[in-house]
């Protein structure tokens, strides 16, 4: 299948690495050019020159909680390569630790990141696409079913899919798409330390793949598929829905 993503332009958060670099290489794989973002500023410059450097890929460190931040992104994409097509937007994983054991602090700290930072970034770029745009919001299984220890993400990431569905109605009539992501377990850096921080990671995975259809923690790769599709024209219409990448892992039907 053609996904017609030859030159079309993206932007990517939290990109450097994990769901949004592997998102990144499977849309310049397809002929796609994309803008990098992630706090790390030698990180995402070397992500992009995996990725075929200026011609195909820039990077540039930003922070969500900056408000700025997505404005310059949006500059950057239309400076170096004259156009916005979409974006993912992924933001990194909240501290892990039960609703009540977390602190206010840490409740804040992700809200602004987590929550407003993501919401900021899918605003700014639905006012900035034409008919035929699209956002991909990476966000988790918790968003339809609570995860044990991770009780901010449980409550951040259900609204965050109220959020996008109402962006998704409100921008459908121009023509663009917001569609969320539920990665489920996949083997990112993230993962990693969830799986560490039980203080047995093969027994937490040798766990975790029980619970899941296929048996086994997804790649990357896979996820990233499945994001460039949603991303790109072949998927036109497809919007305000969530899409989880997660190996059957949700019961819900």
């Amino acid at each position: 299948m053609d996904l017609g993503l030859t030159d079309r332009v993206y932007v990517l958060t939290g990109a450097s690495r994990g769901l949004g670099y592997a998102t990144a290489e499977c849309l310049v794989a397809d002929g796609a050019r994309v803008v990098l973002s992630a706090r790390d500023a030698d990180g995402v410059a070397a992500a992009a020159e995996r990725l075929g450097g200026p011609g195909r890929a820039v990077g540039l460190a930003v922070d969500l909680t900056d408000p700025t931040a997505p404005e310059c992104l949006v500059a950057a994409a239309r400076d170096h390569f004259g156009r916005l097509d979409g974006a993912l937007v992924s933001v990194g994983g909240p501290p892990p630790g039960s609703v009540a054991s977390v602190s206010d602090e840490q409740w804040r700290r992700s809200f602004e990141t987590v929550f407003l930072g993501a919401v900021r970034m899918v605003r700014t770029v639905a006012t900035e696409l034409s008919d035929g745009g699209a956002i991909g919001l990476v966000l988790s299984t918790s968003a339809r079913g609570p995860l044990p220890g991770l009780g901010i993400s449980n409550g951040l990431r259900p609204g965050l899919v109220g959020a996008a569905k109402d962006i998704a109605d409100e921008y459908g009539p121009r023509g663009v798409r917001v569609v969320g992501l539920l990665p489920g377990r996949i083997m990112t850096d993230r993962n990693r330390e969830l799986f560490a921080a039980t203080g047995d990671p093969d027994r937490a995975r040798a766990e975790a793949e029980a619970g899941i259809p296929l048996r086994r923690i997804g790649e990357p790769a896979e996820f990233g598929r499945v994001a460039a599709f949603v991303l790109s024209p072949a998927a036109s219409y497809l919007t305000g829905v969530t899409v989880p990448v997660d190996g059957g892992a949700l019961r819900g039907l």
